[in-house]
């Protein structure tokens, strides 16, 4: 897509957690062409201002600011620097997260930590700061708030207890959030999307285990990049004013 192909998001900040590769990269790409300001956060800030660079090549705004989600201090400052450069922050993509994948037995207590507070603790001041914000500024009832679940919340597979626990409580997370702000804003909703190949995954759909995997789904495939781009923008969006509360499963039926 190219920025400044659509308008839905026009008027709209943007601000995207985990967005130096992958699924926030590319929702960094989508929000921008539909007009929107763009603020991506990460660690990696070099992969950042690349992303940025492109995205202000092709006629949009992003700022790219360094982003630990686990930090509170952190958090608050990519807000504020957002916030001088474009104002209020109206949509937020919590989308920051890491695996650590082994059976529950062998799993070291130092890589749980590192994934709860990545997965679980960073959705949640990334929400709370966008919030607070929204409320301050009087502008809480036009915020929209998505955070990325994933299908492995539902499910019970091998390998994977401690990020399927892990997005099972932002799925939850999500529900308690719209709850708490349904009278007043922001509006908060989850997407759990399926298999798609990122740098999460490495190389494992590469391998025998991988593409054994991939055969056991109802359509054998891996989802495109794009599988999530129309929810999305309409979540972060006016059209879902009466939206919130609401978890949307995109998996193209691998969880059948």
């Amino acid at each position: 897509m190219t920025p400044g192909s659509g308008t839905r998001l026009t008027g709209r900040t943007v601000l995207i957690t985990g967005a130096s590769s992958g699924l926030g990269e590319h929702f960094a790409r989508v929000a921008a062409s539909e007009g929107a300001n763009i603020v991506v956060g990460a660690r990696r800030v070099d992969r950042l201002q690349r992303l940025a660079d492109d995205i202000a090549g092709e006629g949009g705004r992003c700022l790219p600011v360094s982003l630990d989600v686990a930090d509170e201090g952190s958090v608050i400052n990519a807000f504020s620097r957002a916030e001088e450069m474009f104002g209020a922050v109206t949509s937020v993509i919590a989308n920051a997260g890491i695996n650590k994948t082994g059976r529950a037995i062998d799993l070291a207590i130092e890589d749980l930590d590192d994934l709860l507070a990545v997965n679980v603790r960073g959705v949640f001041l990334t929400a709370r700061e966008a919030a607070r914000r929204l409320l301050a500024a009087g502008r809480a009832e036009e915020g929209r708030i998505v955070l990325i679940s994933s299908i492995t919340a539902q499910m019970t597979s091998s390998g994977l207890s401690a990020y399927s626990a892990s997005k099972a409580a932002v799925s939850h997370l999500g529900r308690l959030l719209a709850r708490e702000w349904a009278r007043v804003g922001p509006n908060v909703s989850v997407i759990s999307p399926g298999y798609i190949r990122t740098e999460l995954a490495g190389d494992w759909f590469d391998g025998a285990a991988g593409q054994k995997q991939v055969s056991s789904w109802p359509r054998r495939r891996l989802m495109a990049p794009d599988a999530l781009d129309e929810a999305i923008v309409w979540l972060l969006s006016d059209q879902s004013r009466y939206v919130t509360g609401t978890e949307i499963t995109i998996d193209d039926g691998q969880s059948l």
